[in-house]
């Protein structure tokens, strides 16, 4: 019974976010830092804030990014949505699954897929940066993409991350920084001093998007 559940969730859930999309104007800053990555046919490890995940993955659908999803029931229906917009899934947390959903990513990564990792999922605090992303990114050697969005008019659902809906007709601003490269000989000192930094990138990055008329993010 909780598979038909999850399966109609993913098909209502992925109707409805393809119908509001239509609406919608995309404009995008600093996507060059990672389009050059792409045109080398180098992965790239995307971060962004959990309560930011809708309109950053419908934009970015149909590209095969692997994406850690916690393995919680909530997890599963954002699973089944993620699916059907053509994203890989990872299934894993800090909470629970982590090692195991970390390992997927490594795989993946090594097979040439993009990931997507939202560092202050699945559970908050909210914009706190875990060091999962950073775990994954010494491991493999892939540049860390930070990303970030924002609406025009939105919806915000009381969650703990506010989770973000743009309105109908809204204008989404998707805003990407400068790569970060982890060192394999990174120690958990200087992984830890990396996390507060990638928080602070995070959180800017998120300032832009989130203004009004942002600036160029160079």
């Amino acid at each position: 019974m909780n598979g038909i559940r999850f399966e109609v969730a993913g098909v209502l859930g992925t109707g409805i976010t393809g119908a509001l999309f239509t609406t919608l104007r995309v404009q995008r800053e600093g996507a060059e830092h990672y389009l050059r990555f792409r045109r080398r046919g180098c992965p790239v490890i995307f971060v962004l804030w959990h309560g930011q995940l809708l309109p950053l993955a419908y934009h970015h659908r149909q590209e095969g990014i692997v994406v850690l999803v916690s393995e919680h029931a909530d997890g599963e229906y954002v699973a089944r949505v993620l699916t059907r917009c053509g994203f890989g899934t990872a299934r894993g947390s800090s909470t629970r699954g982590g090692t195991r959903g970390l390992r997927h990513l490594v795989r993946a990564a090594r097979a040439g897929c993009d990931l997507g990792i939202t560092p202050d999922g699945p559970r908050g605090p909210a914009r706190r940066f875990k060091p999962g992303a950073l775990a994954v990114a010494r491991v493999t050697g892939l540049p860390i993409i930070p990303m970030a969005a924002g609406a025009s008019a939105a919806w915000r659902l009381r969650s703990w991350d506010g989770f973000l809906v743009p309105r109908p007709f809204a204008r989404v601003r998707l805003a990407y920084g400068p790569p970060c490269f982890v060192p394999r000989s990174a120690t958990r000192a200087e992984l830890e001093a990396l996390a507060r930094d990638m928080e602070i990138r995070l959180n800017r990055l998120s300032a832009v998007a989130e203004a009004p008329d942002p600036p160029n993010v160079r």
